[in-house]
């Protein structure tokens, strides 16, 4: 053996993707991107979500899971959580007592929500407040085009979807930022302090209504939202509005090899588990997709990961089986399907670029996230790591490796801790993401298309 074969033979060399990929993967990555980007221009919201995936789960044949139903392998169901989250499943040939095979995403992403009290007026300017949702960088959110979206459950008990600025016929919202002549004092501060929390106050309106007395551009503004939507002030109240960039997923670069668009965290992973449950036929093993909530803010609440919803949904599979639910879980496997930071040559200093995904080279296996000395990881074990590795290589799914930065530059985590707590083997996995957090962010074609693919391969292992 000579040295060129002793190199190939014992030596990892990662290449990008798009040297293994034939014109016909090419054409059906396009395709499917095509599909991923009228999702996420549908769904902005984990709401808009829920209802898209509701939607497209019926004509799939998927029916909701009604406690005491009887299934057969192959069937097809789902609950919809509150709403706000969803829980899919393709009943396997095998018993629940082999355990499952799953994929676990998030669809909520940062954001700016509404304040309970949102709406004034200063200097004949209205605004409305906002609290921002999940991690973001404040001066990344002035001066871009905005919209609002949301659900107003009125005071006569009626509830009314909200969209504004998405239509070409609708106005946008911004936030104002200060004019550079006049940014001496700003232009000291640090990019944490440059725009605070509470400057991202969005402007809504400037035309007063004739007539007299004080707050009349604010009265202008909520009678508009009235003729429209019905809504009086106090149903802020009882409302989840949100303010999120406006516009379209778009490709990007002259090859349009990628896609920037608001929320590819981790609607891009979300989307893949979707797409890959409904192609399945018949799997050996029950194949559960997870589009959870509240991700960005610790996965807490009825809807987040933590919350029992996921094990009432299990066990109501169980139960026409007559399994235990921890049997189910002791046997079961997820991929924790969540966004990765691509390597970013214009910040290599964050990055050990021998062990960060990149773009291009497929999806992306973390063995762990967290933070520093790994706190808040789930830290998968080799043995997981090799299920993994096997059933993507089986597959012809093109993949990397993925780790979260320096050691001690940050971190971050995902739901893989809360699933691996349940007993149940876990690893992460998803789309390299440059821009992360921004209210743009930029996916690699390639790795959104594998992403889909390790899915399918996942939930067929």
């Amino acid at each position: 053996m000579n040295i060129d074969q002793l190199r190939e033979s014992i030596l990892a060399a990662p290449k990008n993707g798009y040297t293994k990929m034939s014109e016909e993967q090419k054409n059906e990555m396009n395709a499917y991107c095509r599909r991923y980007a009228a999702f996420m221009d549908a769904a902005k919201t984990e709401r808009e979500a829920t209802v898209w995936a509701v939607r497209e789960a019926e004509k799939q044949g998927f029916k909701p899971l009604v406690p005491g139903m009887d299934l057969k392998p192959g069937d097809r169901v789902y609950m919809n959580n509150r709403g706000k989250s969803i829980l899919l499943a393709v009943m396997g040939a095998q018993s629940l007592a082999e355990g499952a095979n799953i994929c676990a995403a998030h669809v909520d992403s940062p954001r700016l929500d509404l304040k309970p009290n949102p709406l004034y007026e200063d200097s004949e300017i209205a605004y409305v407040k906002t609290h921002y949702y999940g991690g973001i960088k404040k001066y990344q959110w002035a001066t871009v085009p905005l919209a609002l979206h949301g659900t107003v459950c009125c005071k006569d008990g009626s509830s009314v979807d909200v969209i504004i600025g998405e239509d070409d016929n609708d106005p946008i919202l911004m936030i104002s930022d200060l004019l550079p002549h006049l940014a001496a004092d700003q232009m000291k501060k640090t990019l944490a302090e440059g725009i605070v929390g509470e400057q991202l106050n969005v402007i809504m309106g400037s035309e007063p209504l004739e007539g007299e007395g004080a707050d009349l551009v604010k009265l202008h503004v909520m009678k508009l939202l009235n003729e429209k939507y019905g809504m009086i002030e106090s149903d802020f109240v009882s409302a989840e509005l949100t303010i999120v960039p406006a516009g379209r997923c778009r490709e990007l670069g002259l090859d349009r090899s990628l896609l920037a668009a608001y929320g590819h965290d981790d609607r891009v992973c979300a989307y893949a588990e979707m797409e890959s449950l409904f192609e399945l036929g018949t799997p050996n093993k029950t194949a559960v997709c997870i589009l959870a909530d509240k991700e960005e803010i610790g996965s807490v609440g009825v809807t987040g990961m933590l919350s029992q919803a996921f094990e009432y949904f299990m066990e109501l599979l169980c139960d026409t089986q007559g399994v235990k639910l921890t049997t189910c879980f002791a046997h079961s496997f997820c991929l924790s399907a969540d966004v990765s930071n691509a390597y970013d040559p214009n910040f290599a200093e964050t990055c050990d670029k021998r062990n960060n995904s990149q773009v291009n080279y497929g999806v992306a296996i973390c063995k762990y996230t967290g933070a520093r000395g790994k706190s808040g990881a789930s830290d998968a074990s080799a043995e997981a790591m090799s299920h993994v590795r096997t059933a993507l290589n089986n597959a012809g799914v093109i993949w990397q490796i993925a780790t979260m930065g320096k050691v001690d530059q940050g971190g971050g985590g995902t739901v893989a801790a809360y699933m691996a707590n349940r007993n149940i083997t876990t690893v992460d996995a998803g789309v390299p993401v440059l821009s992360m957090h921004a209210p743009m962010e930029i996916v690699s074609k390639l790795d959104c298309y594998m992403t889909k693919l390790a899915c399918k391969a996942i939930y067929e292992a």
